[in-house]
């Protein structure tokens, strides 16, 4: 593992260059790393245990071989994705707000907005899920404040340099290729007073760099004239190294990691299961009156049926008995019965299964609870990490989540209507659960000028009554 400190010593003796070819070299071949390669496979379906079984036979010579004329079905399951995405759309599903807000007028409507969403760009939301699914698939992953963006870097991109004594991030290496075996490698040092961008050349393994663009800050302010063109005038750096970790829990470690044991067993017996039944593996015969085949002899005779489904037998009296075992479903079913429990009760999730129709809150929040401890430690990631951000920023703020669940959306909406009359308007538009937190100031905008419309109409209405009572007279 390299540090910051590792980092400022190779500096300092003019081996920066060779000193970020080893940190690279050393991330791809850490543990954590390989991990992660793992959970984008499990991510995406594909079991990485279940792609390399096989079944073997043993000759008579004791010699191990692959048994090529038996199934060998790759039965995948989903759990891993499912279960992630779960987690993930409970607390970012519905997006993050602010407490800073200030009212604005647009359209000539006047309306509410979030100042600390707006500073955070339009793509905040999008970026922060993207970030919190690579902090749970792998454990950690990286925000990078650009500016007037966010950027998010992965484990797998990303080599961090923490440091030594206070643990914090102090600077990093991300690197990236088309093709790691056959394209160069472009790489980007991260540091407090600014960014440098190599790349390999020649071939990769040796990974040699040569610097293309030497360092400079991570903001210009540049002049434009006519006569000179851009010219950089200033160069700003921020008051803080603008890369900031997220880590998916406090465990700090894969998702997959406790879970991949379960997983893989899962799909091995359903895979088993398939085979057995594509094989009739549980099928075999008793030879009588054979005249003592010996075992090269009966290994012949099995490999034929196997392959052709037939078979001659030598001998007048001769007689083949096919006998079957039923295949034990019932146990296999049970087995997947509970450790599909056991995957869900570990990693913290809902079962919608095990919520009834028509249940109460009452019940659905019992089966939401431990969610709700795992989204209590994700969310204090977020909120740890988001807070870095927006020091950064130079802005004060909380983030605010709100939680994507389902409930008994009617026998809610009852409990916040007969509080009502003890509620303000917008306070009771943020508890009724069929509206998002980004719909309630555009509500409240939409219902204040329909107010105004109202009252400068019921205005129009008592003149005119006026002067009807005027002509009266």
């Amino acid at each position: 593992m390299k540090t910051y400190q590792d980092f400022k010593a190779a500096v300092e003796k003019g081996q920066m260059l060779d000193f970020i070819s080893q940190a690279i070299s050393e991330h791809r071949s850490s543990d954590m790393f390989r991990t992660a390669l793992d959970a984008d496979e499990y991510e995406a379906q594909r079991n990485v245990t279940i792609s390399k079984w096989a079944k073997y036979l043993y000759t008579m010579t004791g010699q191990k071989v692959t048994d090529f004329t038996a199934s060998n079905n790759k039965l995948a399951n989903n759990f891993f994705h499912r279960l992630n995405t779960q987690r993930l759309a409970y607390s970012l599903g519905n997006g993050i707000s602010f407490t800073n807000t200030e009212k604005t007028v647009v359209d000539g409507k006047e309306t509410t907005i979030d100042t600390t969403k707006e500073a955070l760009g339009k793509t905040f939301d999008t970026r922060i899920y993207k970030a919190g699914l690579f902090s749970l698939i792998h454990g950690l992953s990286f925000l990078f404040w650009n500016n007037d963006r966010i950027d998010v870097f992965k484990l797998t991109e990303f080599v961090p340099l923490w440091d030594e004594e206070t643990g914090m991030l102090k600077a990093g290496i991300r690197f990236w290729s088309l093709d790691w075996n056959h394209k160069p490698v472009t790489v980007v040092l991260y540091e407090e007073d600014g960014y440098t961008k190599l790349r390999t050349k020649g071939d990769n393994t040796a990974m040699e760099l040569q610097i293309i663009e030497p360092k400079r800050a991570y903001k210009q302010k540049i002049s434009s004239s006519v006569a000179e063109g851009e010219v950089v005038v200033d160069e700003i750096n921020y008051s803080k190294f603008p890369i900031v970790p997220l880590w998916g829990s406090r465990k700090h470690q894969s998702t997959l990691v406790g879970m991949r044991g379960k997983l893989d067993a899962f799909d091995l017996i359903c895979s088993g299961f398939a085979d057995d039944l594509q094989d009739c593996a549980e099928i075999y015969w008793i030879l009588e009156n054979d005249m003592g085949d010996g075992d090269v002899d009966l290994a012949k005779f099995r490999d034929k049926l196997k392959l052709n489904h037939i078979a001659n037998i030598d001998g007048n009296n001769t007689k083949i008995t096919p006998y079957t075992q039923e295949i034990p479903t019932a146990a296999r079913t049970q087995f997947l019965t509970e450790i599909r429990n056991q995957i869900y009760e570990d990693f913290g999730a809902l079962d919608v299964h095990t919520v009834a129709a028509g249940a109460t809150n009452d019940h659905i929040d019992a089966a939401y609870q431990p969610m709700d401890e795992e989204a209590d430690d994700f969310e204090m990631q977020i909120i740890e990490t988001l807070t870095q951000i927006l020091e950064l920023m130079g802005i004060d703020d909380t983030p605010i989540f709100k939680r994507n669940r389902i409930s008994n959306q009617a026998e809610q909406t009852n409990m916040v209507l007969m509080a009502a009359d003890h509620l303000d308007e917008e306070t009771i538009l943020n508890k009724l659960p069929f509206i998002t937190v980004d719909e309630v100031q555009d509500i409240l905008a939409r219902k204040m000028a329909e107010n105004d419309t109202f009252g400068a109409g019921v205005e129009q209405f008592e003149e005119g009554t006026e002067g009807l009572e005027g002509a009266e007279a």
